[in-house]
Protein backbone atom coordinates (compact mmCIF):
# COMPACT_ATOMS: atom_id res chain seq x y z
CA UNK A 1 0.00 0.00 0.00
CA UNK A 2 1.30 3.44 -0.91
CA UNK A 3 0.93 5.90 1.98
CA UNK A 4 -0.32 9.35 0.89
CA UNK A 5 2.39 12.00 1.14
CA UNK A 6 0.77 14.12 3.93
CA UNK A 7 0.42 11.01 6.11
CA UNK A 8 3.99 9.90 5.34
CA UNK A 9 5.34 13.35 6.29
CA UNK A 10 3.50 13.16 9.63
CA UNK A 11 4.87 9.64 10.26
CA UNK A 12 8.39 10.87 9.45
CA UNK A 13 8.07 13.82 11.84
CA UNK A 14 6.56 11.75 14.67
CA UNK A 15 9.32 9.14 14.33
CA UNK A 16 11.90 11.85 15.12
CA UNK A 17 10.51 12.14 18.67
CA UNK A 18 12.37 10.30 21.46
CA UNK A 19 11.24 6.69 22.04
CA UNK A 20 8.92 6.80 19.00
CA UNK A 21 9.82 4.20 16.38
CA UNK A 22 8.43 4.00 12.84
CA UNK A 23 5.59 1.64 13.77
CA UNK A 24 4.49 3.73 16.74
CA UNK A 25 4.69 6.87 14.60
CA UNK A 26 2.49 5.22 11.99
CA UNK A 27 -0.06 4.15 14.65
CA UNK A 28 -0.15 7.69 16.07
CA UNK A 29 -0.53 9.25 12.63
CA UNK A 30 -3.40 6.91 11.70
CA UNK A 31 -5.02 7.56 15.10
CA UNK A 32 -4.91 11.30 14.41
CA UNK A 33 -6.29 10.73 10.93
CA UNK A 34 -9.27 8.84 12.36
CA UNK A 35 -9.81 11.31 15.25
CA UNK A 36 -12.45 13.99 15.28
CA UNK A 37 -11.35 17.21 13.61
CA UNK A 38 -11.77 19.16 16.87
CA UNK A 39 -9.33 16.87 18.72
CA UNK A 40 -6.68 17.30 16.03
CA UNK A 41 -7.20 21.07 16.01
CA UNK A 42 -6.72 21.17 19.80
CA UNK A 43 -3.46 19.28 19.37
CA UNK A 44 -2.37 21.76 16.69
CA UNK A 45 -3.16 24.69 19.01
CA UNK A 46 -1.24 23.04 21.86
CA UNK A 47 1.80 22.56 19.59
CA UNK A 48 1.61 26.14 18.36
CA UNK A 49 1.41 27.40 21.96
CA UNK A 50 4.44 25.29 22.79
CA UNK A 51 6.43 27.14 20.14
CA UNK A 52 5.05 30.65 20.68
CA UNK A 53 4.35 30.89 24.43
CA UNK A 54 7.06 28.83 26.12
CA UNK A 55 10.73 29.80 26.26
CA UNK A 56 13.69 29.25 28.57
CA UNK A 57 14.32 31.13 31.80
CA UNK A 58 17.08 33.72 31.32
CA UNK A 59 18.60 32.77 34.69
CA UNK A 60 18.32 28.99 35.15
CA UNK A 61 17.26 27.73 31.68
CA UNK A 62 14.14 26.01 32.99
CA UNK A 63 10.95 26.38 30.93
CA UNK A 64 9.02 29.60 31.36
CA UNK A 65 6.31 31.75 29.87
CA UNK A 66 8.21 34.91 30.90
CA UNK A 67 11.81 36.11 31.05
CA UNK A 68 12.22 34.35 34.43
CA UNK A 69 10.54 31.09 35.45
CA UNK A 70 8.18 30.89 38.44
CA UNK A 71 10.88 29.24 40.58
CA UNK A 72 13.43 32.01 39.98
CA UNK A 73 10.75 34.69 40.57
CA UNK A 74 9.46 33.16 43.81
CA UNK A 75 10.32 35.01 47.02
CA UNK A 76 9.75 31.80 48.98
CA UNK A 77 12.69 29.93 47.47
CA UNK A 78 16.20 29.72 48.98
CA UNK A 79 18.08 31.64 46.29
CA UNK A 80 21.46 30.78 47.78
CA UNK A 81 21.18 27.05 46.99
CA UNK A 82 21.35 25.89 43.36
CA UNK A 83 20.51 22.37 42.26
CA UNK A 84 22.30 21.59 39.00
CA UNK A 85 20.41 19.20 36.71
CA UNK A 86 20.87 17.82 33.23
CA UNK A 87 17.45 18.54 31.70
CA UNK A 88 14.15 20.30 32.37
CA UNK A 89 12.51 16.94 33.07
CA UNK A 90 14.81 16.63 36.11
CA UNK A 91 13.46 19.91 37.51
CA UNK A 92 9.92 18.58 37.10
CA UNK A 93 10.84 15.29 38.86
CA UNK A 94 12.51 17.03 41.82
CA UNK A 95 9.71 19.58 42.17
CA UNK A 96 7.14 16.76 42.41
CA UNK A 97 8.82 15.62 45.66
CA UNK A 98 8.17 18.98 47.40
CA UNK A 99 11.47 18.41 49.24
CA UNK A 100 13.73 21.00 47.61
CA UNK A 101 13.22 24.70 48.24
CA UNK A 102 16.19 26.19 46.40
CA UNK A 103 16.60 27.19 42.77
CA UNK A 104 17.87 25.28 39.75
CA UNK A 105 20.36 25.45 36.93
CA UNK A 106 19.66 23.34 33.84
CA UNK A 107 22.86 22.41 32.00
CA UNK A 108 21.07 21.26 28.87
CA UNK A 109 22.94 17.96 28.75
CA UNK A 110 26.10 16.33 30.08
CA UNK A 111 29.67 15.94 28.89
CA UNK A 112 29.73 13.17 26.31
CA UNK A 113 32.77 12.80 24.05
CA UNK A 114 31.07 9.98 22.12
CA UNK A 115 28.14 12.20 21.09
CA UNK A 116 30.38 15.27 20.69
CA UNK A 117 29.04 17.26 23.67
CA UNK A 118 31.74 19.33 25.36
CA UNK A 119 31.70 21.94 28.14
CA UNK A 120 31.18 24.80 25.68
CA UNK A 121 27.83 23.35 24.62
CA UNK A 122 26.48 23.20 28.18
CA UNK A 123 25.36 26.06 30.43
CA UNK A 124 28.46 25.75 32.64
CA UNK A 125 29.76 29.28 32.04
CA UNK A 126 26.37 30.68 33.05
CA UNK A 127 26.42 28.59 36.26
CA UNK A 128 29.86 29.92 37.19
CA UNK A 129 28.66 33.50 36.59
CA UNK A 130 25.64 32.97 38.86
CA UNK A 131 27.66 31.91 41.91
CA UNK A 132 29.25 35.29 42.81
CA UNK A 133 26.42 37.36 41.33
CA UNK A 134 23.73 35.63 43.39
CA UNK A 135 25.90 35.02 46.47
CA UNK A 136 25.40 31.24 46.21
CA UNK A 137 26.33 29.22 49.31
CA UNK A 138 25.67 25.65 48.08
CA UNK A 139 25.63 23.88 44.73
CA UNK A 140 23.92 20.48 44.65
CA UNK A 141 24.94 18.26 41.74
CA UNK A 142 21.87 16.21 40.77
CA UNK A 143 23.04 14.54 37.58
CA UNK A 144 22.20 11.00 36.52
CA UNK A 145 24.51 8.34 38.01
CA UNK A 146 25.67 7.10 34.60
CA UNK A 147 29.12 7.52 33.04
CA UNK A 148 28.37 10.90 31.44
CA UNK A 149 26.63 12.21 34.57
CA UNK A 150 29.52 11.11 36.79
CA UNK A 151 32.07 12.67 34.43
CA UNK A 152 30.14 15.95 34.38
CA UNK A 153 29.74 15.96 38.18
CA UNK A 154 33.48 15.44 38.68
CA UNK A 155 34.27 18.15 36.12
CA UNK A 156 31.91 20.62 37.81
CA UNK A 157 33.13 19.76 41.32
CA UNK A 158 36.71 20.47 40.24
CA UNK A 159 35.79 23.87 38.79
CA UNK A 160 33.50 24.81 41.69
CA UNK A 161 36.26 24.19 44.27
CA UNK A 162 37.71 27.60 43.38
CA UNK A 163 34.61 29.20 44.93
CA UNK A 164 34.17 29.32 48.69
CA UNK A 165 30.91 27.33 48.65
CA UNK A 166 29.59 23.96 49.74
CA UNK A 167 29.45 21.40 46.91
CA UNK A 168 27.15 18.43 47.45
CA UNK A 169 25.54 15.74 45.36
CA UNK A 170 22.27 13.92 45.75
CA UNK A 171 22.47 10.61 47.61
CA UNK A 172 22.18 7.36 45.71
CA UNK A 173 21.14 3.96 46.91
CA UNK A 174 18.44 1.34 47.08
CA UNK A 175 15.05 2.54 45.78
CA UNK A 176 12.08 2.36 48.16
CA UNK A 177 10.09 -0.83 47.60
CA UNK A 178 12.97 -2.85 46.17
CA UNK A 179 14.95 -5.78 47.60
CA UNK A 180 18.63 -5.49 48.49
CA UNK A 181 19.36 -8.96 47.09
CA UNK A 182 18.30 -7.82 43.59
CA UNK A 183 20.31 -4.56 43.60
CA UNK A 184 23.65 -4.45 41.81
CA UNK A 185 26.89 -4.20 43.79
CA UNK A 186 27.58 -0.57 42.85
CA UNK A 187 24.10 0.50 44.05
CA UNK A 188 24.49 -1.36 47.34
CA UNK A 189 27.95 0.11 47.83
CA UNK A 190 26.70 3.64 47.22
CA UNK A 191 23.77 3.06 49.58
CA UNK A 192 26.15 2.01 52.35
CA UNK A 193 28.44 4.99 51.74
CA UNK A 194 25.48 7.40 51.64
CA UNK A 195 23.98 6.10 54.90
CA UNK A 196 22.33 8.61 57.25
CA UNK A 197 22.02 8.83 61.03
CA UNK A 198 18.65 8.07 62.56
Amino acid sequence: MIIPEPLQILIDELSKLPTIGRKTAQRLAIHLLKSEKQSVEQLMIALENLITKISFCARCFNISTNDLCDICKSEKRDKRTICVVEEISDVIAIEKTNEFNGVYHVLGGVLSPLSGTDAGQLKIKELLERIPRENIMEVILALNPDTEGETTSLYLAKILKSFNIEITRIARGIPIGSDIEFADEATIGRAVLSRIKL
